[in-house]
């Protein structure tokens, strides 16, 4: 058997396909963010081709291939140790044939995935601006938290190189950022079809996350969906989110 595991990594069941996932416990793992958004995008028609831009350890492209029938997913991360291990976990998972890894910035996409070839494109991108928020001393988490390599519309400009005509776009982010991402949308001909906001509890003042389907010269029509709460009062999960997780 092969030495999949490096220093300071672990494997975690996904609970969904026998799927498995390496994750560095010092490093960033993924959130709750990158689940909901995997399920917000459960309407992609089968045999998609999809590319997920900053993929991370490949947590949407695992749970993607676990709930539709996919052609193929492409995962773009520009940290090499975490693509590396993205790379490991599709072999633990039997997934060569259908995920795949490219090591790059997404402001070269063109270098690796031909213009106007993808049918989707999902991201869950770093929220923050560079100089706000907490920073991280860890390298991987800056670049994962901050837009120290690639900004929104960075994200944005790549998807709109990739996909198709009428190709979909589906984005998690934060909400103070939505006029950056309405404005990078309009920018780039991807017109906001459905948006979702996502609340910690029924209770919550603000808007924890947003979520947002957009299509490539789309019309321009739009509607917000109902609100996904992640906690009940007594902090258990609600049974939205429940059944997210499959259980």
């Amino acid at each position: 058997m092969i030495k999949i595991l490096k220093e300071n990594e672990r494997i975690d069941d996904l609970q969904i396909n026998n799927y498995k996932i390496i994750q560095n416990k010092k490093g960033f793992c993924f959130g709750i963010d990158s689940v909901i958004l995997a399920n917000f995008a459960c309407d992609i028609k089968n045999n998609a081709n999809v590319v997920d831009l900053g993929t991370g350890t490949g947590i949407i492209g695992f749970l993607l291939l676990a709930k539709k029938n996919i052609k193929k997913i492409t995962g773009i991360e520009i940290q090499e140790e975490v693509a590396d291990m993205a790379n490991r976990s599709i072999e633990l998972n039997n997934l060569k044939n259908k995920f795949n890894i490219i090591n790059c910035d997404v402001k070269n996409i063109l270098k690796y995935i031909p213009r106007d070839s993808c049918d989707v494109v999902i991201s869950n991108p770093p929220y923050k601006k560079i100089n706000t928020g907490r920073k991280s001393c860890d390298e991987k988490n800056l670049i994962s938290r901050h837009e120290v390599m690639a900004d929104i519309f960075d994200f944005i400009k790549a998807s709109k190189e990739i996909l198709k005509d009428k190709g979909t776009l589906y984005l998690v982010h934060r909400p103070e950022r939505l006029s950056d991402i309405m404005y990078a949308l309009k920018t780039n001909k991807i017109e906001p079809k459905k948006i979702q906001f996502v609340y910690s509890k029924i209770n919550s003042e603000e808007a924890k996350l947003v979520l947002i389907k957009a299509v490539k010269n789309g019309g321009q029509f739009s509607k917000v969906i109902a609100p996904l709460y992640i906690y009940k009062e007594n902090g258990e999960y609600t049974d939205d989110i429940l059944k997210i997780y499959n259980k």
